[in-house]
């Protein structure tokens, strides 16, 4: 059953399926099949948050040692023979030796990358789905809805519910790339590729003094439109926008070339990898002009955010996978709508308390042969979810 309306340039449509109500035994082997992949995320739990202490104290053993070792260049003009292989921090304006161009639009920029972002005028599907019980059926209401949009990839039309009135084309005509800068210097040093590939914080390119480079490409904007009309743009229509980061040159329109620092291996006239005594790698690039305190705190900011992101994940990989693996219980009463959702309640708990006690566990495991007795405080805190469930349990009146 389908029900169709045209709201402007949106159109939607309604489908309804139906199917019998799956049986118990069909309903088990689903069951069965979560199981499955609920002791898959279980496991998976334990590695992350395992291996991800681990990780967390490496890295920061190996910017303490960073931080005791680094030496402060004097100028970053010139190369003293006295700090070969040893790490350097250095601040200055990024250099390259030529600039970068895209001939298609007769843009060039002083850069260390220049983006060219294609987009494509598309139709796009969007699903709202619902499901009831009706007259002994699983019911699925499905309403589609299209609209046409900016998009950077191709939108496969073909997998559409109606492909027919919302047809996009299989290819860009133009495509979008990345240019980088095969030479890129902070004042006599030149940047390994690991550094160059943190300058990324690429700023849109403003188009207002450029002219329209062909006779079909119209400029609007901060875009390039290859379109009749790009106030009303037609399914297939493209408009082009450049993005910079790293400005390596003055420029009348940008300003001044940016600046970083720098905290790397200093080999020759080259800025590589240090590898640090713990087994990490030491590779440093912020944008501006900071300390060699300043930048280790950043470094060990960031160090932490990955754990704490890292744990949470681990967190809950684990209660997905007991969620799963329990999931049968649930299943066993389905047929009892009152006990269904004490037991669905009962399983969310267990899974919480269990999850937590498990994660702090793990934790405490990774910690066990760098921060002992932190990882024995861990291990008694583990207990605490299970001592509170406990607690909550009425106990048995005496005979």
């Amino acid at each position: 059953f389908q029900q169709f309306s045209d709201t402007g340039s949106r159109k939607e449509h309604v489908k309804i399926t139906s199917e019998p109500k799956p049986g118990f035994l069909e309903r088990l082997s689903e069951t069965s099949g979560g199981m499955l992949m609920g002791l898959v995320t279980f496991l998976l739990a334990f590695y992350v948050l395992f291996t991800n202490e681990g990780r967390a104290l490496r890295t920061a053993k190996s910017l303490d040692e960073g931080l005791s070792l680094v030496v402060p260049l004097d100028s970053i003009h010139s190369i003293s023979q006295q700090n070969e292989g040893r790490l350097v921090h250095l601040a200055g304006a990024l250099s390259t030796s030529k600039p970068l161009f895209d001939p298609s639009y007769g843009l060039s920029i002083q850069a260390v990358k220049l983006k060219r972002n294609v987009e494509m005028y598309q139709w796009v599907e969007y699903e709202d789905s619902k499901e009831y019980e009706e007259n002994g059926e699983i019911k699925k209401e499905t309403k589609y809805s299209y609209n046409t949009e900016w998009k950077s990839e191709v939108v496969n039309s073909r997998n559409f519910d109606r492909e027919i009135g919302h047809k996009n084309p299989s290819a860009m005509a133009v495509e979008s790339f990345t240019a980088v800068s095969p030479n890129v210097q902070v004042g006599s040093f030149v940047l390994s590729k690991g550094l160059v590939d943190k300058i990324d914080d690429f700023k849109q390119l403003s188009l207002s003094h450029l002219e329209d480079p062909h006779a079909d490409v119209t400029r609007g904007g901060d875009y390039f439109y290859h379109s009749e009309n790009p106030r009303r743009p037609e399914v297939g229509d493209l408009r082009v926008s450049f993005f910079y980061a790293g400005l390596s040159g003055d420029d009348p329109h940008l300003g001044s070339a940016d600046k970083v620092t720098v905290i790397a291996r200093q080999r020759g006239d080259q800025l590589v990898p240090y590898h640090t005594k713990s087994g990490d790698v030491l590779q440093i690039l912020y944008p501006g002009d900071l300390s060699v305190e300043e930048a280790f705190q950043k470094e060990q900011q960031s160090n932490t955010m990955k754990t704490w992101a890292l744990r949470a994940a681990g967190w809950l990989s684990m209660f997905v996978g007991i969620s799963l693996m329990t999931r049968i219980f649930y299943t066993l009463v389905d047929w009892f709508p009152v006990v269904r959702e004490l037991v669905n309640l009962g399983l969310k708990a267990f899974a919480v308390c269990v999850a937590s006690s498990l994660s702090l566990l793990t934790i405490a495991a990774g910690w066990l042969f760098y921060r002992p007795l932190w990882a024995l405080l861990l291990a008694l805190l583990a207990a605490v979810p299970i001592a509170l469930a406990r607690a909550r349990v009425p106990p048995k009146k005496q005979q």
